[in-house]
């Protein structure tokens, strides 16, 4: 694969991921797409747990495809999760893996509870 094709697929999974971890914090917030959040927290769950059986707890296939692309151009010492990686592309610093990992796990259970209630327990207005 050429250099210019890595580097802008590399800027693909840049904007796709962000994207979606700011959909999976906010998408519940509205009504056209309460239901797709719901759906796409389950799906990065079963990512999480269920893939994360067998390739760790907290396996996300997006960072690992983003990964292999980082990799081929030539990138090395990358930090385990995407939203370290995220940081330190934001603002130079990076930050401490378990308080990355406390503050994702955190914020993913306040959004999936969200979520839940919005989808299943409030009452639609008439």
């Amino acid at each position: 694969m050429s250099q210019n094709l890595l580097h802008y697929l590399s800027i693909f999974f840049f904007v796709l991921h962000t994207a979606l971890i700011l959909f999976n914090l906010f998408g519940w917030l509205f009504a056209k797409t309460k239901k797709l959040h719901f759906y796409s927290l389950i799906l990065m769950l079963f990512s999480w747990i269920v893939l994360g059986f067998w390739k760790g707890f907290g396996y996300c296939f997006l960072t690992d495809w983003h990964y292999d692309i980082l990799r081929a151009l030539g990138e090395s010492d990358l930090p385990n999760s995407y939203i370290s990686l995220l940081v330190k592309t934001l603002t130079g610093w990076l930050p401490n893996a378990h308080l990355v990992d406390s503050f994702t796990v955190g914020l993913t259970v306040l959004a999936l509870i969200c979520s839940v209630y919005v989808n299943f327990f409030k009452q639609k207005k008439s």
